[in-house]
């Protein structure tokens, strides 16, 4: 469901604003007109992360009217196409790499190619392959988290366990959580995705990074035997009783209890779950994190979900959209935006400072020196949306069934031939 439409004169005043008015004159003539934004930043803390980049980019430009449009995260994944379509905004959040497939190959998003040439998108390289098909690029990222194992430090402590660095180290400690009386893992996967995760981790240390993506575009059957490995590798963990009774019964948040609680010791998620942990009461003396150990001899894949912003090939103000998408990459913005105190994330920029936060510290440097494999999108970003669907929902079944593999990568593999073609 729309929320109910936030305008945003472009003379409001904020009491706090995210960089300084001058900044305005780095964005050349000043702009009028109506600048139309609808965004999928629903929940609360990036809500208000995105009122205040409106309301910010407003005040720079007070002859500029800005109407910003907050949808329902989940609900705007079935509407964007029919508001990209009719009477389309000038702006718009989505995803990076195969997301935005169906988006570009319908002419929905414009070629902002020339922004990247002309060098106006400074500090965003190590991100531009996301953004680019066809050679082209067709929006900007804004923000992107790790990925990885979070546990419970003081549990560790307590049973003398040390970080692992290989799958043999991952399944003895999780043998000694097992003796302690607790579970591994707790996971969600009512939802599905967060069976996605594993996978996808299990997968590009079972058989790399490039292997993974191969899979993604349906270039590798899903009945070949290194799949099959992969799938063999998760089962060692199932067959331990690593993971939580009833999981699919539970969202990632629900799930989240169990660690909080200490039933489970850790849990594969991102970075977003860290403000929920330290909400239930965990300090950061309770908690840590590390990257999924290596199972092969590969370099490491990471996953690293990247958020954009797309000019709708309709736009009406194209000069103003293309202020924005510059304004909010620029280092400032990167990282108020992605600081604690607003979406608790990793800065895209490269020129961007990096938030005094032990998580984000973490995940920047696993990002930036030990993710030498690639940096993946995530299963349901990776996929087809319609093979991730199917894909995910396998995913599931085989952690509550482990016998059904045979049945789950037939009916996957006759979906690849199909979704494919």
């Amino acid at each position: 469901m729309h929320n109910p439409v936030t305008r945003l004169a472009g003379a409001l005043a904020l009491s706090t604003a995210l960089v300084a008015p001058a900044f305005a004159g780095s964005h050349g003539a000043s702009l009028d007109g109506t600048l139309r934004i609808i965004s999928d930043m629903s929940n609360p803390a990036p809500r208000a992360v995105m009122e205040k980049l409106a309301a910010d980019f407003g005040e720079m430009h007070p002859d500029l009217e800005v109407e910003l449009d907050i949808v329902d995260r989940e609900a705007w994944k079935s509407q964007i196409r029919n508001a990209l379509s009719a009477n389309p905004p000038d702006v718009v959040n989505w995803y990076a790499a195969n997301r935005m497939l169906p988006y570009v190959e319908s002419g929905l998003f414009m070629d902002i190619s020339d922004m990247y040439a002309s060098g106006e998108l400074t500090g965003l390289d190590s991100v531009k392959g996301a953004m680019t098909i066809d050679g082209k690029q067709w929006g900007v990222p804004y923000s992107y988290y790790q990925w990885g194992i979070y546990y419970r430090e003081d549990i560790f402590n307590e049973l003398g366990l040390s970080e692992p660095a290989t799958f043999e180290e991952e399944m003895a400690n999780c043998q000694k959580i097992l003796d302690s009386g607790r579970k591994c893992y707790t996971i969600g996967s009512k939802f599905l995705w967060t069976a996605g995760g594993w996978f996808d981790y299990l997968n590009m240390r079972t058989n790399g990074f490039d292997f993974h993506m191969e899979l993604a575009r349906g270039e590798v059957p899903w009945t070949d035997d290194r799949v099959r490995e992969t799938f063999a590798n998760w089962r060692k963990l199932i067959d331990m009783g690593a993971f939580i009774d009833d999981h699919q019964t539970y969202s990632w948040q629900e799930a989240l209890p169990f660690m909080v609680n200490g039933e489970a010791t850790a849990y594969l998620i991102g970075n977003f779950a860290v403000p929920h942990l330290r909400e239930a009461g965990l300090s950061d003396d309770q908690i840590d994190f590390y990257q999924f150990p290596k199972i092969g001899d590969h370099p490491m894949g990471e996953d690293a979900p990247t958020d954009t912003f797309h000019i709708a090939s309709g736009a009406q103000n194209v000069e103003a959209a293309k202020a924005f998408l510059k304004y909010v990459t620029s280092p400032e913005v990167q990282a108020e935006i992605n600081g604690p105190d607003g979406l608790g994330q990793l800065p895209v920029n490269a020129n961007a400072s990096v938030a005094d936060d032990e998580f984000i510290q973490q995940g920047f440097e696993m990002l930036s020196q030990n993710a030498t494999g690639g940096i993946a999108q995530f299963f349901d970003r990776d996929f087809p949306a319609e093979m991730a669907a199917l894909g995910m929902e396998g995913l599931q079944e085989f952690m509550v069934f482990p016998d059904n593999l045979d049945d789950i990568l037939q009916r996957l593999e006759s979906a690849r031939q199909r979704i494919y073609d």
